[in-house]
């Protein structure tokens, strides 16, 4: 035998698995708290209420949901929502919204994945307004684009660093998602 083991593969794979769960935890808790900073009773806060069940759907423990409505209640380590605006392959436009604890550390991460991708960083308002803004957040493209499938590959590419990043919650672009 050279040393690989049955066992060996199996704790590598999840390993992999509960780092990717984990990282996927930290978003939706973090979501949690900031969704209970105004009002911590599910009941009377419909943002704060879509994100617990948000989590559910992803089976997060009861446990973990408690912790992050309390930590909205503690002053200490408060969290930033942030909104950046990009431009990226082919001129499509990204709205990248993140939750972070360190604004100035985020900032500097996002632009480092945004010029390793070729996408452009813009300046606040730049971008936003080819969006309407929806019911329970979420964005909605006002004019929606065709890619090239070269710059569909490089886009896909950007997506998946910054979806990799654990401050960003949601990517919006203004892709047309029917071609």
């Amino acid at each position: 035998m050279s040393g690989h083991s049955k066992w060996s593969q199996i704790k590598h794979k999840k390993g992999a698995t509960d780092q990717k769960r984990g990282a996927l935890f930290s978003k939706l808790a973090s979501a949690i708290t900031v969704a209970a900073k105004d009002e911590p009773n599910p009941q009377f806060n419909p943002r704060l209420r879509s994100a617990i069940e948000k989590a559910r759907e992803y089976q997060m423990p009861n446990d973990n949901i408690e912790r992050a409505i309390k930590r909205a209640s503690e002053k200490t380590g408060a969290l930033d929502e942030l909104i950046f605006e990009s431009y990226g392959p082919g001129n499509s436009a990204l709205l990248i919204e993140a939750i972070t604890d360190n604004r100035n550390r985020t900032v500097s991460e996002v632009k480092k994945i945004l010029s390793d991708n070729d996408a452009k960083w813009a300046e606040s308002g730049s971008v936003r307004w080819a969006f309407s803004e929806a019911p329970n957040r979420t964005w909605q493209a006002q004019f929606p684009i065709d890619l090239s499938n070269e710059n569909k590959k490089k886009l896909g590419k950007l997506l998946e660093a910054l979806d990799d990043h654990p401050d960003i919650q949601r990517i919006t672009t203004n892709i047309n998602l029917s071609s």
